[in-house]
């Protein structure tokens, strides 16, 4: 009896550690599904934008100095733009799991697309008036003026509500996600509300003649 009673202590501890053992393979199982979950969602957190946008230009034409007729152009474009969030940057800092409650900081927003397709261009036959007297815009002139509004877009990007538009997308799709782990309480925050606009070569807007 008296050995019995020795070893009740130990097989308790015994059992307590293995009881132990077993919650945190658990939490760490969970927790690794959790982050393999969220890494692949990257796909998902895309967000897309299009973005209409009025082309206007014009060419005077001087003789001697003296401007004789102005030629001028209008068209209609669109742009189109996809915003994403690279979910495999984050760092095992950036996910904090607390029983049901859940903590995510996410990268920034980016631009991982930016397209300016010329089989969006419309000119506005009734606007336009491209050819003058001695004067007449041609084709390079009106691939000037669409280029010249695809950088105009580009730089007005940052502007345009992406990021808030993006980051509210991405918080509906993460809850959705977490909620199927049991998560009650979901926070996530976004380390930066700039919008990484990565160098991304200007569309080939040759026009057909």
């Amino acid at each position: 009896m008296e050995s019995l009673k020795t070893k009740l202590p130990h097989l308790a501890l015994l059992v307590g550690s293995i009881i132990l053992c077993c919650i945190t393979a658990c939490k760490e199982e969970k927790r690794g599904l959790v982050i393999g979950k969220i890494q692949q969602a990257s796909d998902l957190v895309v967000t897309e934008f299009v973005v209409d946008k009025v082309v206007f230009g014009k060419k005077e034409k001087n003789i001697l100095f003296v401007p004789v007729n102005e030629a001028s152009f209008l068209a209609y474009s669109r742009a189109k733009i996809k915003t994403g969030i690279n979910l495999e940057r984050i760092k095992e800092e950036d996910i904090l799991i607390d029983g049901n409650k859940i903590t995510l900081n996410l990268p920034s927003i980016e631009v991982i697309n930016f397209s300016y397709p010329p089989e969006d261009f419309i000119e506005d036959s009734l606007v336009s008036n491209p050819k003058r007297f001695l004067n007449s815009i041609n084709l390079e002139d009106q691939e000037t003026f669409f280029r010249l509004a695809e950088m105009d877009i580009r730089d007005q990007l940052p502007y345009m509500g992406l990021v808030e538009t993006s980051q509210n997308h991405t918080r509906k799709l993460m809850h959705t996600l977490l909620k199927n782990f049991d998560f009650e309480e979901i926070f996530i925050h976004f380390k930066s509300d700039s919008l990484i606009v990565r160098q991304i070569q200007l569309s080939d807007n040759t026009l057909n003649p």
